[in-house]
């Protein structure tokens, strides 16, 4: 059967061209090989921010005297922490199929194939296409350390269905995977440690807040170790010999070391899938970075074929996904449209929330853009102070000489509920008085940044 539009990956990309070129009147087939939502649905956003809610409401009932409220004798429930989050995947899952479903789009179940930029192959049957698009999405990066083939670890999919807390664990990376599940195991009262390459955690977010989160975390009783690279990692027994461990040995300026936990996570990071579904067959030209090369329109040196989402390499985040993909259909429908990454925001789940949209200080010394940073507590705010008691938070805008706004930065909650503010100054070039004029209700934690304008 032919169809004007064959996608290739069910993540938030595939979904979303799926959903939007089915809406438009096109004919659409989607090729999930496992289930539809991808790695963001299924094993990523939705369930972590899921296990994150549980323990953060388990925080607040151990804290609740902060707020004049007695509760006692607090505990929580794993296995039900891990069963309510496969009810939530469950639910949005059949919320997806449902949509693509009342929008007319085939969903095929099966691993696909590219024979060529109008043939998908996928089972026994071949598929013809006007149009292809990938979202292939992204996987799990195992860094080639010595020995990571002789010891258990986890990846993000084992943590997240672990019923049985480990006494201790050390996690290897610091990003936005590694500083979740610390924040998330650190909260359930296991032992973590959380080793770190660069200088600082969370790379690419603000530095300053990063670190004023780093020192958060510290007090509760997480282990930080930056600028220190992993060399080796061994099993050995524990101290009466009944379990395992894992032994990660180290390097840093203080010399070399080693860490020992119950159980070991790789954080690392991920990379774009580019195998497995017949790319070869299409001569794609690519980046230096080894990622498809697309234009502003998501269409590939190819004409016909789009690519969206992780397998670009250019924001491995759902919401740059989502709008890649309603770029590329757009391009697909002629209509004018191009993708612009001035203001993805970015977020950290962890309590507190740290999120940034725009410039950073970094990014800005690196262009050479001259710029001003403008600092407040979050407790200008007073809906903040109200609902953060005992917590420190910070605002920070970056303005341009003409005080263009180019970049904003939140450590408090809820950062990732106000960060949408800030992100339509940025993509709108709005200047501090322009954006000033707009009106706040209050109270609400969002007028921090008309005060700091």
């Amino acid at each position: 059967m032919k169809y004007q539009v064959a996608i290739i990956g069910g993540g938030p990309a595939g979904y979303t061209a799926a959903e939007t070129a089915g809406k438009a009147g096109l004919s659409v087939v989607l090729f999930e090989k496992r289930n539809l939502g991808g790695v963001c649905l299924n094993e990523g956003c939705i369930p972590t921010k899921t296990l994150l809610y549980s323990a953060k409401t388990y925080d607040g009932a151990r804290h609740a005297s902060r707020y004049a409220v007695s509760v006692s004798e607090v505990s929580f429930d794993l296995s039900k922490i891990i069963a309510r989050k496969q009810k939530v995947v469950r639910k949005l899952v059949l919320g997806v199929k449902g949509k693509l479903t009342a929008g007319n789009v085939t969903i095929v179940t099966g691993e696909a194939s590219v024979i060529d930029k109008n043939h998908v192959l996928c089972g026994d049957e071949t598929y013809e296409c006007d149009n292809l698009l990938l979202c292939t999405g992204s996987e799990t990066f195992i860094p080639p350390i010595p020995g990571v083939d002789t010891v258990p670890y986890w990846t993000h999919r084992d943590a997240l269905d672990n019923k049985e807390l480990p006494k201790s664990l050390a996690i290897i990376g610091g990003g936005v995977i590694g500083m979740e599940f610390a924040s998330f195991f650190n909260s359930l009262g296991v032992e973590v440690t959380v080793i770190e390459m660069l200088d600082e955690i969370l790379g690419g977010m603000d530095k300053e807040l990063s670190a004023m989160l780093r020192a958060e975390y510290a007090k509760r009783g997480i282990k930080f170790m930056l600028d220190t690279k992993v060399v080796a990692l061994s099993e050995v027994a524990s101290g009466n010999g009944d379990t395992q461990q894992v032994q990660v040995n180290y390097e840093n300026a203080e010399g070399a070391g080693f860490v020992i936990a119950e159980r070991l996570l790789m954080s690392v990071g991920r990379r774009p899938v580019t195998k497995g579904f017949g790319l070869e067959n299409l001569n794609l030209d690519k980046t230096a970075r080894g990622n498809i090369q697309v234009d502003g329109q998501m269409q590939t040196s190819v004409p016909g074929i789009y690519a969206c989402g992780d397998l670009t390499g250019f924001s491995l985040l759902a919401h740059t996904a989502v709008r890649e993909a309603e770029v590329a259909v757009h391009a697909v429908l002629g209509k004018k449209d191009c993708m612009s990454y001035r203001a993805i925001p970015g977020v950290v789940y962890t309590n507190p929330e740290i999120a940034g949209v725009g410039d950073t200080e970094e990014t800005l010394q690196r262009k050479g853009i001259p710029y001003r940073a403008v600092k407040l507590p979050m407790a200008y705010s007073g809906r903040f102070v109200a609902e953060n008691e005992g917590v420190n938070g910070m605002c920070k805008l970056l303005l341009a000489e003409d005080d263009t706004v180019l970049g904003a930065h939140v450590l408090g909650n809820p950062a990732s509920e106000i960060i949408t503010l800030a992100g339509m100054a940025v993509e709108l070039k709005l200047t501090a008085s322009e954006w000033k004029k707009m009106v706040f209700p209050h109270p609400t934690v969002g007028e921090i940044f008309k005060e700091a304008l």
